[in-house]
Protein backbone atom coordinates (compact mmCIF):
# COMPACT_ATOMS: atom_id res chain seq x y z
CA UNK A 1 0.00 0.00 0.00
CA UNK A 2 1.30 3.05 -1.04
CA UNK A 3 2.12 5.84 1.76
CA UNK A 4 0.19 8.86 2.89
CA UNK A 5 0.59 11.65 0.20
CA UNK A 6 2.50 14.50 0.82
CA UNK A 7 0.94 18.22 0.96
CA UNK A 8 1.46 19.21 -2.62
CA UNK A 9 3.82 21.83 -3.24
CA UNK A 10 5.27 23.83 -6.40
CA UNK A 11 8.72 23.00 -7.86
CA UNK A 12 10.15 26.01 -8.96
CA UNK A 13 12.78 24.75 -11.51
CA UNK A 14 9.94 22.96 -12.69
CA UNK A 15 7.65 26.39 -13.12
CA UNK A 16 5.92 27.68 -15.46
CA UNK A 17 5.74 24.37 -17.70
CA UNK A 18 4.30 22.30 -15.18
CA UNK A 19 3.59 21.42 -11.48
CA UNK A 20 5.26 18.38 -10.13
CA UNK A 21 3.89 16.38 -6.96
CA UNK A 22 6.74 13.59 -5.56
CA UNK A 23 5.87 11.21 -2.65
CA UNK A 24 9.30 10.01 -2.84
CA UNK A 25 12.47 10.19 -4.49
CA UNK A 26 12.77 8.38 -7.41
CA UNK A 27 15.94 7.50 -9.29
CA UNK A 28 14.88 6.38 -12.50
CA UNK A 29 11.48 6.56 -14.23
CA UNK A 30 9.46 3.80 -14.14
CA UNK A 31 6.64 2.74 -16.89
CA UNK A 32 4.37 0.26 -16.11
CA UNK A 33 1.73 -0.24 -18.45
CA UNK A 34 -1.88 -2.04 -17.73
CA UNK A 35 -3.27 -2.91 -20.92
CA UNK A 36 -6.92 -2.35 -21.73
CA UNK A 37 -9.36 -5.27 -21.67
CA UNK A 38 -9.42 -5.70 -25.36
CA UNK A 39 -5.80 -5.21 -25.51
CA UNK A 40 -6.65 -1.88 -28.07
CA UNK A 41 -3.91 -0.02 -26.61
CA UNK A 42 -2.36 0.51 -23.09
CA UNK A 43 -3.40 2.83 -19.84
CA UNK A 44 -0.34 4.23 -18.05
CA UNK A 45 -0.55 3.53 -14.59
CA UNK A 46 2.82 4.73 -13.29
CA UNK A 47 4.54 7.94 -15.05
CA UNK A 48 8.11 8.84 -15.16
CA UNK A 49 8.46 12.63 -14.32
CA UNK A 50 8.44 13.87 -17.32
CA UNK A 51 5.51 12.65 -20.15
CA UNK A 52 4.53 16.54 -21.09
CA UNK A 53 1.10 16.70 -20.15
CA UNK A 54 1.86 20.21 -19.70
CA UNK A 55 0.56 22.16 -16.22
CA UNK A 56 -0.33 19.37 -14.28
CA UNK A 57 1.14 16.64 -11.57
CA UNK A 58 1.80 14.75 -14.10
CA UNK A 59 4.64 11.71 -13.03
CA UNK A 60 3.54 12.08 -9.70
CA UNK A 61 4.16 8.16 -8.09
CA UNK A 62 1.50 6.24 -7.95
CA UNK A 63 2.38 2.97 -6.65
CA UNK A 64 5.58 0.36 -6.60
CA UNK A 65 3.01 -2.60 -7.01
CA UNK A 66 -0.37 -4.10 -7.79
CA UNK A 67 -2.74 -2.15 -6.28
CA UNK A 68 -6.86 -1.63 -5.91
CA UNK A 69 -6.64 0.09 -9.03
CA UNK A 70 -5.06 -2.26 -10.94
CA UNK A 71 -7.60 -4.71 -10.04
CA UNK A 72 -10.15 -2.42 -10.43
CA UNK A 73 -9.62 -1.84 -14.10
CA UNK A 74 -9.22 -5.45 -14.66
CA UNK A 75 -12.86 -6.30 -13.56
CA UNK A 76 -13.91 -3.70 -16.22
CA UNK A 77 -14.09 -3.01 -20.33
CA UNK A 78 -13.96 0.06 -22.18
CA UNK A 79 -17.25 0.69 -24.03
CA UNK A 80 -17.63 3.31 -27.09
CA UNK A 81 -20.80 5.84 -26.86
CA UNK A 82 -21.00 9.04 -28.17
CA UNK A 83 -19.31 10.98 -30.91
CA UNK A 84 -16.99 13.28 -30.62
CA UNK A 85 -18.06 16.70 -31.63
CA UNK A 86 -15.71 19.42 -32.84
CA UNK A 87 -12.26 20.54 -33.17
CA UNK A 88 -10.53 17.05 -32.84
CA UNK A 89 -6.99 18.46 -32.83
CA UNK A 90 -4.23 18.19 -29.83
CA UNK A 91 -5.61 19.51 -26.74
CA UNK A 92 -3.88 22.23 -25.40
CA UNK A 93 -3.55 23.16 -21.46
CA UNK A 94 -5.71 26.62 -20.45
CA UNK A 95 -2.97 27.66 -18.60
CA UNK A 96 0.33 28.13 -21.06
CA UNK A 97 -1.41 26.41 -24.12
CA UNK A 98 0.92 23.46 -23.74
CA UNK A 99 -0.11 20.50 -25.99
CA UNK A 100 -1.03 17.73 -23.45
CA UNK A 101 -0.33 14.60 -23.14
CA UNK A 102 -2.48 11.30 -24.99
CA UNK A 103 -4.62 11.17 -22.16
CA UNK A 104 -5.74 14.23 -22.46
CA UNK A 105 -6.83 14.02 -26.13
CA UNK A 106 -9.95 12.91 -27.33
CA UNK A 107 -10.81 9.64 -28.86
CA UNK A 108 -11.02 9.74 -32.71
CA UNK A 109 -14.67 9.32 -33.21
CA UNK A 110 -16.48 7.76 -30.18
CA UNK A 111 -15.54 8.57 -26.88
CA UNK A 112 -14.10 5.45 -24.56
CA UNK A 113 -16.31 4.59 -21.23
CA UNK A 114 -15.05 2.50 -18.28
CA UNK A 115 -18.00 0.06 -17.64
CA UNK A 116 -17.84 -2.86 -14.58
CA UNK A 117 -20.61 -5.21 -15.08
CA UNK A 118 -21.45 -8.28 -12.59
CA UNK A 119 -24.48 -10.79 -12.67
CA UNK A 120 -25.52 -12.54 -15.70
CA UNK A 121 -26.79 -10.23 -18.58
CA UNK A 122 -29.81 -12.33 -18.68
CA UNK A 123 -31.10 -10.94 -15.80
CA UNK A 124 -32.81 -7.43 -15.74
CA UNK A 125 -29.85 -4.93 -15.71
CA UNK A 126 -29.51 -2.23 -13.54
CA UNK A 127 -27.32 0.38 -14.22
CA UNK A 128 -25.34 2.36 -11.01
CA UNK A 129 -24.22 6.05 -11.62
CA UNK A 130 -21.42 7.59 -9.32
CA UNK A 131 -21.74 11.35 -8.27
CA UNK A 132 -19.43 14.10 -8.66
CA UNK A 133 -16.57 13.97 -8.36
CA UNK A 134 -16.48 10.44 -7.98
CA UNK A 135 -15.61 7.24 -9.62
CA UNK A 136 -17.72 3.63 -10.17
CA UNK A 137 -15.63 2.61 -7.55
CA UNK A 138 -17.60 3.75 -5.39
CA UNK A 139 -20.10 0.69 -6.09
CA UNK A 140 -17.56 -1.69 -5.60
CA UNK A 141 -19.35 -3.35 -2.35
CA UNK A 142 -22.69 -2.72 -3.86
CA UNK A 143 -22.59 -4.56 -7.22
CA UNK A 144 -21.33 -7.82 -5.58
CA UNK A 145 -24.69 -7.77 -3.59
CA UNK A 146 -27.15 -7.15 -6.71
CA UNK A 147 -25.45 -9.15 -9.37
CA UNK A 148 -27.15 -12.59 -8.07
CA UNK A 149 -30.75 -11.10 -9.22
CA UNK A 150 -29.34 -8.68 -11.65
CA UNK A 151 -27.00 -7.78 -14.12
CA UNK A 152 -25.35 -4.75 -12.55
CA UNK A 153 -23.50 -2.14 -14.27
CA UNK A 154 -21.40 0.93 -13.48
CA UNK A 155 -19.31 3.28 -15.19
CA UNK A 156 -17.02 6.33 -14.94
CA UNK A 157 -18.70 9.64 -16.63
CA UNK A 158 -16.29 11.18 -19.23
CA UNK A 159 -13.44 12.81 -16.99
CA UNK A 160 -13.45 10.93 -14.31
CA UNK A 161 -11.73 7.20 -13.74
CA UNK A 162 -10.64 5.51 -16.46
CA UNK A 163 -12.79 6.74 -18.76
CA UNK A 164 -11.95 9.42 -21.92
CA UNK A 165 -10.93 12.79 -20.29
CA UNK A 166 -11.43 15.13 -23.18
CA UNK A 167 -10.21 18.82 -22.61
CA UNK A 168 -12.83 21.26 -23.26
CA UNK A 169 -13.16 23.01 -26.68
CA UNK A 170 -11.48 19.87 -28.13
CA UNK A 171 -15.04 17.23 -28.30
CA UNK A 172 -16.53 17.77 -25.19
CA UNK A 173 -17.12 21.02 -22.74
CA UNK A 174 -18.66 19.27 -19.94
CA UNK A 175 -22.28 21.17 -20.24
CA UNK A 176 -25.67 19.65 -18.73
CA UNK A 177 -26.98 19.57 -21.61
CA UNK A 178 -23.86 17.41 -23.20
CA UNK A 179 -23.64 14.98 -20.24
CA UNK A 180 -27.26 14.11 -20.65
CA UNK A 181 -26.84 13.67 -23.94
CA UNK A 182 -23.86 11.11 -23.46
CA UNK A 183 -25.74 9.55 -21.30
CA UNK A 184 -28.35 8.51 -23.27
CA UNK A 185 -25.64 6.75 -25.97
CA UNK A 186 -24.15 5.10 -23.01
CA UNK A 187 -27.31 3.57 -21.96
CA UNK A 188 -28.19 2.71 -25.44
CA UNK A 189 -24.94 0.94 -26.07
CA UNK A 190 -24.63 -1.15 -22.75
CA UNK A 191 -28.11 -1.47 -22.04
CA UNK A 192 -30.49 -1.46 -25.03
CA UNK A 193 -33.50 -2.51 -23.03
CA UNK A 194 -35.57 -1.85 -20.13
CA UNK A 195 -33.43 -1.44 -16.82
CA UNK A 196 -33.41 0.59 -13.41
CA UNK A 197 -31.40 3.58 -12.58
CA UNK A 198 -29.24 4.51 -9.50
CA UNK A 199 -27.50 8.16 -9.28
CA UNK A 200 -25.92 9.16 -6.40
CA UNK A 201 -25.54 13.31 -5.81
CA UNK A 202 -25.26 16.01 -8.04
CA UNK A 203 -25.77 14.22 -11.41
CA UNK A 204 -29.25 13.17 -9.97
CA UNK A 205 -30.77 15.89 -11.87
CA UNK A 206 -28.97 14.95 -15.25
CA UNK A 207 -29.97 11.73 -15.10
CA UNK A 208 -33.47 12.63 -13.77
CA UNK A 209 -33.60 14.53 -17.43
CA UNK A 210 -32.83 11.64 -19.46
CA UNK A 211 -35.41 9.80 -17.28
CA UNK A 212 -37.89 12.04 -18.34
CA UNK A 213 -37.40 11.61 -22.13
CA UNK A 214 -37.11 8.03 -21.93
CA UNK A 215 -39.74 6.66 -18.92
CA UNK A 216 -40.58 4.03 -21.47
CA UNK A 217 -36.92 2.91 -20.55
CA UNK A 218 -37.10 2.39 -16.92
CA UNK A 219 -38.56 0.18 -14.29
CA UNK A 220 -37.26 2.22 -11.64
CA UNK A 221 -35.28 5.50 -10.31
CA UNK A 222 -33.57 5.50 -7.16
CA UNK A 223 -31.97 8.96 -6.19
CA UNK A 224 -29.31 8.69 -4.01
CA UNK A 225 -28.56 11.75 -1.89
CA UNK A 226 -29.89 13.94 -4.64
CA UNK A 227 -30.13 18.05 -4.73
CA UNK A 228 -33.51 18.85 -4.47
CA UNK A 229 -33.77 22.34 -3.16
CA UNK A 230 -32.67 25.59 -4.46
CA UNK A 231 -29.84 25.29 -1.36
CA UNK A 232 -28.22 22.65 -3.54
CA UNK A 233 -28.16 24.70 -6.06
CA UNK A 234 -24.98 26.13 -5.01
CA UNK A 235 -22.24 23.97 -4.59
CA UNK A 236 -20.67 23.52 -1.21
CA UNK A 237 -17.00 25.37 -0.95
CA UNK A 238 -15.38 21.66 -1.83
CA UNK A 239 -16.19 21.61 -5.60
CA UNK A 240 -17.26 25.27 -6.04
CA UNK A 241 -13.30 26.01 -5.53
CA UNK A 242 -12.74 24.33 -8.50
CA UNK A 243 -14.55 26.94 -10.99
CA UNK A 244 -12.89 29.78 -9.73
CA UNK A 245 -11.14 31.98 -11.96
CA UNK A 246 -7.37 30.81 -12.39
CA UNK A 247 -7.25 29.23 -8.65
CA UNK A 248 -9.86 26.66 -10.00
CA UNK A 249 -7.13 25.34 -12.13
CA UNK A 250 -4.30 24.78 -9.46
CA UNK A 251 -6.81 23.41 -7.10
CA UNK A 252 -8.41 20.83 -9.46
CA UNK A 253 -4.50 19.71 -10.62
CA UNK A 254 -3.93 18.53 -6.18
CA UNK A 255 -5.01 15.05 -5.63
CA UNK A 256 -5.37 15.75 -2.29
CA UNK A 257 -8.13 18.53 -3.29
CA UNK A 258 -9.71 17.05 -5.75
CA UNK A 259 -10.83 13.41 -4.32
CA UNK A 260 -9.68 12.95 -0.77
CA UNK A 261 -11.34 16.59 0.06
CA UNK A 262 -14.27 16.05 -1.71
CA UNK A 263 -15.19 13.03 -1.11
CA UNK A 264 -14.67 12.48 2.70
CA UNK A 265 -16.47 15.82 3.29
CA UNK A 266 -19.54 14.40 2.68
CA UNK A 267 -19.88 12.18 5.43
CA UNK A 268 -18.13 11.38 8.73
CA UNK A 269 -16.74 7.71 7.51
CA UNK A 270 -13.23 7.10 7.28
CA UNK A 271 -11.91 6.09 3.55
CA UNK A 272 -9.28 3.30 3.87
CA UNK A 273 -5.80 4.50 2.40
CA UNK A 274 -5.86 2.06 -0.38
CA UNK A 275 -9.41 3.19 -1.47
CA UNK A 276 -8.53 6.52 -1.48
CA UNK A 277 -5.31 5.74 -3.46
CA UNK A 278 -7.64 4.82 -6.11
CA UNK A 279 -9.69 8.31 -6.18
CA UNK A 280 -6.26 9.89 -5.92
CA UNK A 281 -5.00 7.69 -9.35
CA UNK A 282 -6.26 9.82 -12.22
CA UNK A 283 -5.20 13.12 -10.84
CA UNK A 284 -1.73 11.76 -10.31
CA UNK A 285 -1.11 10.42 -13.72
CA UNK A 286 -1.93 13.32 -15.54
CA UNK A 287 -3.54 16.50 -15.68
CA UNK A 288 -6.62 15.79 -17.98
CA UNK A 289 -8.64 14.92 -14.85
CA UNK A 290 -8.38 18.12 -12.85
CA UNK A 291 -8.97 20.39 -16.02
CA UNK A 292 -12.36 18.35 -17.02
CA UNK A 293 -13.01 18.75 -12.90
CA UNK A 294 -12.60 22.57 -13.74
CA UNK A 295 -14.40 22.34 -16.50
CA UNK A 296 -17.73 20.44 -14.77
CA UNK A 297 -17.78 22.67 -11.82
CA UNK A 298 -17.99 25.75 -13.61
CA UNK A 299 -20.98 23.91 -15.68
CA UNK A 300 -22.70 22.69 -12.47
CA UNK A 301 -22.64 26.43 -11.07
CA UNK A 302 -23.83 28.16 -14.17
CA UNK A 303 -26.60 25.91 -15.04
CA UNK A 304 -27.04 23.24 -11.83
CA UNK A 305 -29.77 25.71 -10.20
CA UNK A 306 -31.84 25.73 -13.58
CA UNK A 307 -31.32 21.50 -13.34
CA UNK A 308 -32.49 21.43 -10.09
CA UNK A 309 -35.91 23.08 -10.56
CA UNK A 310 -36.24 21.28 -13.95
CA UNK A 311 -35.80 18.23 -11.67
CA UNK A 312 -38.65 18.56 -8.58
CA UNK A 313 -41.15 19.96 -11.59
CA UNK A 314 -40.09 16.40 -13.37
CA UNK A 315 -40.92 14.51 -9.98
CA UNK A 316 -44.22 16.03 -8.71
CA UNK A 317 -45.54 16.15 -12.37
CA UNK A 318 -48.74 14.14 -13.21
CA UNK A 319 -46.89 12.94 -16.47
CA UNK A 320 -44.17 11.71 -14.28
CA UNK A 321 -45.01 7.52 -14.28
CA UNK A 322 -41.70 6.22 -13.27
CA UNK A 323 -41.64 4.05 -9.85
CA UNK A 324 -38.80 6.66 -8.10
CA UNK A 325 -36.87 6.42 -4.83
CA UNK A 326 -34.80 9.18 -2.64
CA UNK A 327 -31.98 8.11 -0.58
CA UNK A 328 -29.12 8.90 1.27
CA UNK A 329 -25.29 8.93 0.36
CA UNK A 330 -24.33 5.58 1.43
CA UNK A 331 -22.48 3.11 -1.13
CA UNK A 332 -18.94 4.09 0.50
CA UNK A 333 -19.18 3.71 3.79
CA UNK A 334 -22.12 1.55 3.62
CA UNK A 335 -21.90 -0.61 -0.11
CA UNK A 336 -23.42 -3.67 1.21
CA UNK A 337 -26.61 -2.59 2.78
CA UNK A 338 -27.38 -0.22 -0.18
CA UNK A 339 -27.22 -3.21 -2.31
CA UNK A 340 -29.74 -5.17 -0.11
CA UNK A 341 -31.80 -2.00 0.08
CA UNK A 342 -31.82 -1.54 -3.96
CA UNK A 343 -32.71 -5.12 -4.09
CA UNK A 344 -35.36 -4.45 -1.66
CA UNK A 345 -36.61 -1.97 -3.86
CA UNK A 346 -36.78 -3.18 -6.83
CA UNK A 347 -38.47 -6.02 -5.64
Amino acid sequence: MAPPLAAPRFHAAALPLRLRLRTRPQKLPCWRRAARPNDEDYYLIDAPESIGDGFSFSGGKYTDGPSKSDEWFAQGRMVKAHPVYGNKGKAKDPIFGLTMGAESQSSNDVFRWFCVEAGSSSNPPVLFIHGFPSQAYSYRNVLPVVSDNYHAIAFDWLGFGFSDKPQPDYGFDYTLDEYTSSLESLINAVAPDKLSIVVQGYFAPIVVKYANEHQDKLNHLILVNPPITDKHAKLPSTLACFSNFLLGEIFSQDPLRASDKALTSSGPYMMKEEDAMVYRRPYLVSGSSGFALNAISRAMKKDLKVYIESMRNILSSDSWKTKTTAGHHVQEDRGEELGKLVKRILR
